[in-house]
């Protein structure tokens, strides 16, 4: 269920591209595809809640388990309401700092598919923990050379409403590395 949570997430961070390449009038429909994915995420989520909750043994331990799934649900609701901020107030010519973080959002989910996939075994997981922690440091640093800039060369109006889209694409990252930090930990416990 995880794998399955975070490949619908890496298709999220796909949806949120064309988003920000779209001409405003599309930007609702493929907001709308977002909203729905969300709710696969969330139905997912609690299905795993349910699975682990009635299982007798569990591969790893069942919070560790909850807190990735959490993870994945809080991040793609963050890339969710970027979407919908885009929508909403047809936000248009965003920073190309917007790509780059996306770029690294979808590295991160790519990293993030393929570490679930191996979670039962913890081959390799390691690496995934160090590459999720540059990714997210990298991340961070965009996000703030973006506000910097914007802040320079927006107004206020376009400014709060791009700050938000920046904001929301952040924390994005930090559930991403969340989850990967949670992976981290299953880790140091079963060494």
């Amino acid at each position: 269920m995880l794998a399955d949570m975070a490949a619908l997430f890496r298709e999220g961070v796909t949806t949120l591209s064309e988003v920000l390449g779209a001409p405003a009038g599309q930007y609702a429909e493929l907001a709308e595809d977002l909203h729905r994915s969300d709710g696969r995420i969330f139905e997912l989520h609690f299905a795993l809640l349910t699975h682990v909750r009635t299982s007798f043994i569990t591969p790893l331990p069942r919070e560790d388990l909850y807190q990735i799934s959490r993870s994945l649900v809080d991040g793609f609701e963050k890339l969710d309401g970027a979407a919908e901020i885009v929508a909403l107030n047809e936000v248009k010519r965003l920073s190309p700092r917007a790509s780059e973080l996306l770029e690294v959002i979808g590295l991160m989910s790519d990293l993030t598919v393929s570490a679930m996939g191996r979670l039962v075994s913890l081959v390799d997981l390691d690496e995934y923990c160090i590459d999720m922690l540059q990714l997210a440091k990298r991340a961070n640093r965009t996000h703030r050379i973006w506000i910097s800039e914007d802040l320079r060369n927006l107004k206020q109006a376009t400014y709060t409403a791009h700050r938000e889209v920046a904001d929301l694409l952040v924390e994005t990252v930090r559930e991403l590395r969340r989850a990967s930090s949670h992976v981290g930990q299953i880790l140091v416990k079963e060494s």
